[in-house]
């Protein structure tokens, strides 16, 4: 069987970094007979089989080496232990915010500001627990957490915006809840954008983890970047400028 498969980009005794294709989840779902992102790394590297936290029941997916996680329809740089130790230190890094995190996105609308910070806390709904909402929105929430959202307009087309975005959180649908908020859904992401949503056909939403960087080995600044994909790039040349 055919299956999309990532890019690798980096490897080393201690890290595998990946460009994860839209379409992939990171892990093995309820219910999901999809080729996952854990599946293509432990045919190419089972030894990491045993990286990563001791489950506590069969009912939270395995997730060899796995850090930080991606939405299956997201694009995009992630990076992935190859060691016990270094998963340690990985969870590390990522739970005290020392790594920074670049996305591109397509957002629907023209945006009047150039620059932005979005600061809504973020939970998740209770009535619709696979999605995650902010206070001011519809229904109540559960587990809201603080969030923050920062973006640059990269690019203005008629009826759309190309941001470059940097989440200071890590929360759960961050990015689309957040530009969902203030009026700017991500371009195809009927999720968050309802039905009427631009580029509703596009078969994913227009979100691509662009770049990440951390200090790892005494400092050492480590970045690792993906291109934006070919079909996003056939999106903004085809898009009307203003």
């Amino acid at each position: 069987m055919n299956h999309i498969e990532p890019e690798l980009i980096y490897q080393d005794v201690d890290l595998i970094v990946v460009s994860k294709p839209a379409g992939m989840p990171v892990h093995e779902a309820k219910h999901s007979t999809d080729y996952s992102l854990c599946d293509w790394l432990l045919e190419r590297f089972p030894e990491i089989k045993d990286v990563g936290d001791v489950r506590a029941n069969e009912n939270i997916p395995y997730r060899p080496g796995i850090v930080h996680r991606l939405d299956k329809q997201t694009s995009g740089v992630m990076v992935v232990a190859h060691t016990q130790e270094t998963f340690l230190r990985l969870k590390e890094i990522f739970k005290s915010h020392e790594i920074e995190k670049i996305y591109t996105a397509l957002v629907c609308g023209r945006m009047k500001e150039n620059t932005g910070t979005i600061a809504s806390p973020i939970g998740r709904i209770v009535t619709t627990p696979t999605k995650m909402g902010i206070p001011s929105g519809r229904g109540k929430l559960r587990l809201v957490k603080d969030a923050s959202t920062e973006y640059k307009v990269l690019k203005k087309f008629e009826n759309a915006t190309l941001l470059e975005v940097h989440p200071k959180t890590g929360r759960m649908h961050q990015i689309r809840v957040h530009l969902a908020s203030i009026g700017h859904p991500v371009a195809g992401d009927t999720v968050y954008g309802g039905k009427n949503v631009c580029l509703k056909d596009l078969g994913r939403y227009f979100l691509h983890a662009s770049s990440l960087s951390f200090s790892y080995h005494a400092g050492q600044r480590l970045q690792f970047s993906a291109e934006l994909p070919h079909e996003l790039d056939k999106i903004l040349a085809t898009l009307p400028r203003p």
